[in-house]
């Protein structure tokens, strides 16, 4: 029986010692089709990798696994890494993707794709209409997560095959290295196969994903002399006698490839299998690969030698027509070379039903290389530059003509400028900047006219900007040297300087850009324009060493400024934020944060940037409008989301939304956003501002619901505290991490790191216990009675100037913790009066828990009882527990009602089962319960249904539960 070959137009023939991997095919295969009852249907799926040298038969088994998968009525999708296109962003993409699309229309494609249609599309080869946004990364990779999930559900079950996969291009292995942990949980099988040997650097995380349940991937070893002799004798005939067949094996090391290619050649020669021909078989051997494939090209004509040649420097894109052009051939030749190369075993043969101009295919990678190779490197770089204008004038794009022209030396072409400009500006609306760089990098080196260079400098920078800020830094900095340069592109170039200098953490040097720029503008326009970067970036800067200086004069300017443009409103926006920090009223925060909305300010306009907006809208959560600040963030989570910008600025968004959600007193639901901030920023980087950001607030989370310890090891697995960031955050990151150390006992650790924050803020002017309440903090960590008094003191009267109801609030509990006696309890009931007005949920229980105890400990328990009920209604309401437990605690310990449930089915209960329960046992209806909850009826409903069933009564019996009124006491034997 004969071996098998692998490639199209051979006859599919038995594999050779891969049982075990194609028992492990079948497994995989057979549990992707599985069905507990029933006719068959899809189950679960998985990852499955081939890994070997070259020529030990990866491909063979991929075109068996694509066999199989069809055969049991699977989707198959295919793929292959090109050893020439791994530049070519997206490469491995578009080959899985475009098949499905291929006769599709755009109104077709925008069903398929759906809302991601605009964000995607130029990733998988369509044209995004009218679209000029260019999507992050991972923007783009979350739409192909959501593609790929879309279609394996749709098309299921669905086998995705991917040969060479060393050679795929970076981004296509970045998007699989993020989705194939997935694939297990969708009616999905991933075959992939690569070269251990060759796999890249940056491909280490795909590496990883070759281990599945613990075990490696399936090392593929060369064939043994016996498999070695099945194949010549299926080749040669049974007559091949037993030393032949050693010699065979000995001089091919038991490769597939290279077995079958010999047998073949001895075929080809017509000698006779026997050790007599030992000499002839060794001479062969060395002309299969190497040097003797390339002699064996030679041999054929040069004709035939161009035409391979042409062949392998298009690379994936080669086809009989192309590859004619690029080697200067007619139409006779070329068809004459590609029979001859056919024959030869160089190229593959066609499928059955291929046209006469289908792509071109060598027969293995491994001739590919060698022909490739053999292009003597003059005559290579040619045919390169060749191949560029051959496929830009066939209409294949300007990335893939870049491509070629990246292996071109600069000859100071302007069409070779162009053409690596536009490839660049394609490489960006599909999310691949590191691809955009490295054409621009190129253009550069041509290099372009002189009025042409600063325009592909700042282009340059600016593709470089998410991936080496430090880089970009360089290249704006020589676009600004530049000595032709339009005014217009200069202020580009200064805001895009500017941005990456803050990016890099180096944020002095950011707002000194801008600050050289304002002088020296004549226009009045850009003036104003950097002068509101300036105020930006020394908002932002921890080191700012006369922050006084800087509201004063942000405050002059902006009570000049009516609103009039967007350079006007950011400065206002900036005034509003600065007035907020600073403790100034909050009607004068809130004015300025009107005037600068005017129509809207834009999360993703990519001349101006997403902080003032931001800083805008958090403006109007610490004013106590934290329903105006959701709508802002809600609308620009959704722009972000829209454009594909789902980096950094998404972290930012969610992590915030979830912020005031907290200010809120949403805790459950600020916990949730949080933490997938917090997952998008360490997709972004380590220790970077979203980062510092999501786990600050996501620790005030966690100590608000009672969970010290989680936020303590959260802090420790990001080492948060052990570094104060050179950038302004917020919450500010010591005043948290201070928090996190009362929580834990350490006061005295707690009382130096908040004196550190006075020493840091206070010479800033920032002093509004609403934004860092310092002080507060520190007079409960403070030993000395006069001391903390003085620190609350302080606190309240900064409040107080602020004026919201919930700064207030806040700083007269934080004042109450320092007193004692019937001024702590006046403090306390004024503290509620003022969180009552407020939209601070959390700290309103807060306040009324603390009320009750205090009133309880003063001798009025029914007063107490109120305040206590109240208190534990709005802990339980806001996902408080620890609050919660403590209200519960003190109620029972002063005999109060409610007290705990009483039999031991109650216990599985939640703290709001157990209020809802106690609501129901007043008596309370659905409707009611449902408005105190903040939720539908049909949910209570179902609610309750639990908690009968849990508890084993109905509403009628709860009341023998729980006690009915305060005061209220279990008899024994209750």
């Amino acid at each position: 029986m004969a071996y098998t070959g692998d490639r199209q137009g051979r006859t599919r023939r038995l594999l050779l010692e891969r049982d075990t991997e194609l028992a492990a095919v079948d497994a995989l295969l057979t549990e992707l089709r599985a069905s507990p009852t029933g006719p068959v249907a899809p189950g679960t799926g998985g990852l499955l990798a081939f890994a070997g040298p070259a020529g030990l038969g990866k491909t063979t088994l991929l075109t068996e696994v694509r066999r199989k998968a069809v055969a049991r009525g699977c989707t198959v999708l295919s793929a292959r890494g090109g050893e020439h296109e791994q530049g070519v962003a997206f490469h491995v993409v578009r080959q899985l993707v475009q098949p499905v699309l291929a006769t599709g229309t755009e109104k077709e494609h925008r069903r398929i794709l759906g809302s991601w249609y605009d964000i995607v599309a130029p990733a998988v080869g369509l044209v995004a209409g009218n679209s000029n946004g260019s999507p992050d990364p991972q923007g783009v990779r979350d739409g192909l997560d959501w593609i790929a999930t879309r279609f394996a559900v749709q098309h299921a079950p669905l086998v995705v095959v991917l040969d060479d996969a060393h050679w795929a291009d970076a981004e296509s292995l970045a998007w699989l290295t993020g989705f194939a942990p997935r694939v297990s949980e969708l009616p999905m099988l991933l075959v992939v196969a690569y070269r251990s040997d060759e796999l890249p650097a940056d491909a280490a995380a795909f590496a990883k994903l070759a281990e599945r349940d613990g075990s490696h991937p399936f090392s593929l070893i060369p064939f043994t002399p016996g498999a070695v002799s099945r194949i010549v004798r299926d080749t040669l005939g049974e007559e091949a006698d037993e030393g032949f067949c050693r010699e065979t094996w000995a001089v091919t090391g038991g490769n597939p490839f290279e077995t079958v290619e010999l047998a073949a050649k001895v075929a080809d020669r017509g000698l006779k299998p026997q050790v007599v021909h030992v000499p002839e078989l060794r001479e062969l051997a060395s002309a299969v690969k190497g040097s003797g494939l390339v002699d064996r090209l030679e041999r054929l004509g040069t004709s035939a030698v161009r035409f391979a040649w042409s062949a392998a420097v298009l690379g994936g894109e080669a086809s009989r027509s192309l590859a004619a052009s690029v080697g200067g051939l007619g139409e006779a030749e070329s068809a004459d070379a590609v029979a001859r190369l056919r024959e030869a075993r160089i190229l593959a043969a066609p499928a059955p039903d291929a046209p006469d101009d289908d792509r071109l295919e060598f027969f293995h990678p491994l001739v590919a290389t060698a022909v490739y190779r053999a292009i003597p490197s003059a005559f290579r770089v040619a045919m390169h530059g060749q191949a560029a204008a051959v496929v830009s004038g066939a209409g294949l794009g300007a990335a893939t003509a870049a491509r070629h022209l990246l292996e071109v030396h600069p000859e100071s072409d302007p069409w070779a400028v162009r053409q690596l400009r536009e490839a660049a500006r394609e490489y960006l609306r599909a999310g691949a900047p590191e691809a955009a760089r490295r054409c621009l990098a190129r253009a550069l080196r041509e290099p372009p006219a002189l009025d042409e260079r600063a325009d592909v400098l700042f282009e340059l920078g600016c593709s470089a900007l998410l991936t080496e800020p430090a880089t970009t830094v360089n290249h704006l900095r020589a676009a600004l040297d530049e000595p032709v340069l339009d005014p217009a592109l200069r202020e580009a170039i200064v805001y895009r300087l500017a941005q990456a200098l803050g990016h890099s953490d180096r944020m002095a040097e950011a707002a000194e850009t801008v600050a050289v720029a304002a002088r020296g503008a004549t226009d009045a326009r850009t003036r104003l324009r950097m002068q509101a970067e300036q105020f930006m970036w020394n908002a932002f800067r921890a080191d700012e060493r006369d922050s006084p200086a800087r509201s004063r004069r942000l405050a002059r300017l902006a009570d000049h400024l009516s609103g009039r443009g967007l350079a006007e409103r950011y400065i206002l926006g900036l005034r509003a934020w600065d007035a907020m920090v600073r403790g100034e009223p909050a009607a004068t925060a809130l004015h300025y944060a009107e005037e600068a909305l005017g129509d809207g300010l834009k999360w993703t306009d990519d001349q101006w940037g997403f902080e003032v907006p931001v800083l805008v809208a958090l403006t109007f959560m610490y004013c106590d409008q934290p329903g105006r600040a959701e709508e802002l963030f809600n609308k620009g989570i959704a722009e972000c989301e829209k454009k594909g910008w789902r980096g950094a600025h998404l972290s930012f968004g969610f992590t915030l939304l979830g912020y005031i959600r907290y200010r809120r007193g949403r805790l459950d639901e600020a916990e949730t956003l949080v933490r997938g901030g917090l997952r998008i920023a360490d997709r972004v980087g380590h220790q970077v501002p979203a980062q510092y950001f999501a786990i600050g607030i996501l620790i005030e989370i966690l100590l608000a619901r009672g969970r010290t310890q989680d936020a303590h090891e959260l802090a420790t697995r990001y080492s948060y505290g052990d570094v104060v960031p050179s950038a302004v955050v917020y919450p500010d990151s010591q005043t948290v991490y201070s928090e996190l150390l009362l929580a834990l006992g350490m006061r005295r650790e707690a009382e130096q790191q908040l004196a550190r924050v006075g020493l840091r803020l206070e010479p800033r002017g920032i002093r509004n216990p609403a934004w860092c309440p310092w002080q507060l903090h520190l007079a409960q960590a403070l030993d000395d009675p006069e001391r903390a008094l003085e620190f609350a003191t302080e606190g309240l009267g900064r409040a107080r100037r602020f004026g919201t109801p919930s700064a207030i609030g806040q700083a007269l509990r934080a004042m109450a913790s320092v007193v004692q006696g019937t001024r702590r309890v006046t403090l306390l009931a004024e503290a509620v009066e003022h969180l009552e007005r407020s939209p601070s949920g959390y700290d309103l229980a807060c306040a009324l828990v603390d009320h009750g105890v205090a009133l309880r400990r003063a001798g009025q328990p029914q007063e107490a009882a109120e305040r206590l009920h109240r208190g534990l209604e709005g802990a339980v309401q806001c996902g408080a527990d620890a609050l919660a437990t403590r209200a519960r605690e003190e109620l029972d310990a002063a005999g109060l009602w409610p007290l705990q449930l009483r039999t031991a089915a109650t216990e599985s209960l939640s703290a709001q089962e157990r209020t809802v329960a106690e609501w129901a046992a007043r008596g309370w209806s659905t409707t009611r319960i449902a408005e105190e909850l903040g939720a539908q009826a049909p949910v209570v409903t179902r609610l309750l249904s639990d908690i009968y069933r849990k508890v084993g009564s109905d509403q009628a019996g709860l009341p023998g539960l729980i006690g009915r009124q305060a005061g209220e006491r279990p008899t024994p034997g209750d």
